[in-house]
């Protein structure tokens, strides 16, 4: 069984990047995931803020595919009573 070692945020190929224990790396080309989902300006925002405040509840997301329905919660409209 492999172990997540690290995971964090490269700004210079401005990927996700985990590493396992095993030697073994995953990047997530996070351009590539605003591209498909960042459809409004409050989608793409949520998504920096993860990129650089909790990479690995990013890295979740993408790999879990529970991005839109995430963003969709996330950027609903709040009224003050």
């Amino acid at each position: 069984m492999k172990l997540l070692l690290s995971c964090e945020y490269n700004m210079d190929t401005a990927c996700v990047e985990l590493r396992y224990s095993d030697g073994s790396m995953l990047a997530i080309d996070c351009i590539e995931v605003e591209n498909l989902y960042g459809n409004s300006l409050a989608y793409r925002t949520e998504l920096d803020y993860l990129i650089y405040n909790d990479p690995l509840a990013y890295a979740d997301l993408i790999l879990t595919g529970n991005v839109e329905a995430y963003l969709r919660t996330v950027s609903q409209k709040r009224y003050l009573d």
